[in-house]
Parts: C-alpha cells; structure tokens; sequence
C-alpha cells in the first residue's frame, strides 16, 4: 500500500504572513500540533508546531511592567518568524513501510506529504499509519494469533497455509520474523476464528514446533551457540 491511500487529505494549513496567535487558535481548535505551512499555490514552505509557539510565548517570569511590550511582540511575530523550514516530507507514492521506517529513524510522528513540485498533498501520521496496518492484518476483525517456529527453507509457507486451509480457517494475515534461531524462522498467522485448537493439534501431527507469541518480540536477534 502507497502513502497516498492511507495518508490525510484534508489537511489544516496556515500562510506564512498569519500571526503566531492566530496559528496557536487553529491548532486548539482543530486539536492537532503541527501546521504544514503553505504559499497561495500550496506548495510547503515549512511547518509551525505547538512547541514553536509556545516558545515564543513569553515567560511566566516576565516583569508586569514589560508585559504590554510583550503583548506587542506576540501581535507582530508571523508564523514565518518561528516556523520549521527544513520538514522532512515524503512522497505520495512512498509505501507504508517506508513511511513508518522513516518515522522510525527521524523519530518524527508526521510527515507532510508533497509532489515532485513540493505541492501539499496531505499529512501522513502515526495513526494514519495504524489505522492503515490495522486493516491490511486484517486485525479489524475477531481472530487468534498462532506462534510457528519453522526450518528456513522453501515449501515451509505452503505447508503452513495448506495445513491450516484443510481445516476450513480463514487468514487475516501473516507475519514473518526476520529472526530466531540460527536456520528458523517464526511464522505468526493471524487467524479469523476463536477457535484454533484443532488447527494447533493438526499442526503439531505435521511436526511443526508452536510459539507463544507473548513470549516472544520481533527485535529478537539470533541465538548463537557458545564454544
């Protein structure tokens, strides 16, 4: 799936020339942190955030006398003056994968989303990006996760899926692990029925070997033998 079917189209953007009060009203209003910044032609000029407003909000500590000098700064500042111009943006046509890797090392939680020609197509969000996994795993509807610890080699998916397709279960989805042991491969089907005891037993009498999917973790890396 593609950034642009899961991101959000209808997004809430600002012009450089409007004053930070009147861009801290809109985020309130619309409860969200972050205002892509856009010219007459919706082209991304850059991104105002709830923290960059509060920011330029003065202190609690200013002196009461200054405070009507400061109430004159704030009506001057423009959201040019404090935005973000280097955004880190994605493309229409980015997967969902690259999106949530990109989220993963920018430590971003949105992204704006732009044409070749930096035009504001959408926001893509880590709920967008929820919402969009939720329904490719097929987790919207009512099902059980099973743990399969199998040899990595060819044939193993098959023998899997026809193993637990004779037994008239549907799949949700099917998740496999990059890692176990040296060799293996944790294969996690998520299957759509509340019932997965006949399935557990006919895939224990193929010999494959069952994971409790609680007690294990996608990040876990290869067990080595000591000498």
């Amino acid at each position: 799936m593609f950034v642009e079917q899961s991101m959000s189209k209808n997004v809430i953007a600002i012009g450089p020339e409007a004053g930070i009060l009147e861009a801290k009203d809109v985020m309130a209003e619309h409860n969200i942190r972050h205002l892509p910044v856009v010219d007459k032609d919706d082209k991304l000029l850059g991104v105002i955030t709830d923290r960059d407003v509060r920011s330029a909000m003065p202190s609690i500590f200013v002196d009461s006398c200054n405070i009507e000098e400061e109430k004159e700064r704030l009506s001057k500042l423009k959201v040019k003056d404090v935005m973000t111009k280097d955004v880190v943006t994605i493309s229409p046509l980015y997967t969902l994968q690259d999106a949530l890797l990109l989220m993963q090392k920018t430590r971003f939680g949105a992204f704006p989303v732009v044409d070749e020609d930096r035009k504001l197509k959408g926001i893509i969000s880590i709920r967008d990006l929820m919402r969009a996994f939720i329904n490719v795993l097929g987790l919207g509807e009512p099902g059980i996760l099973v743990g399969i610890l199998v040899e990595n080699r060819l044939g193993q998916m098959k023998r899997i899926v026809d193993t637990i397709t004779e037994e008239h279960v549907s799949f949700g989805s099917i998740l496999v692990a990059r890692y176990w042991d040296e060799g293996k491969r944790a294969v996690f089907p998520y299957l759509l029925t509340n019932n997965v005891s006949k399935v557990k037993k006919k895939l224990e009498s193929s010999g494959f070997e069952l994971l409790n999917p609680m007690e294990w973790y996608l990040d876990q890396l290869p067990r080595h033998k000591t000498d």
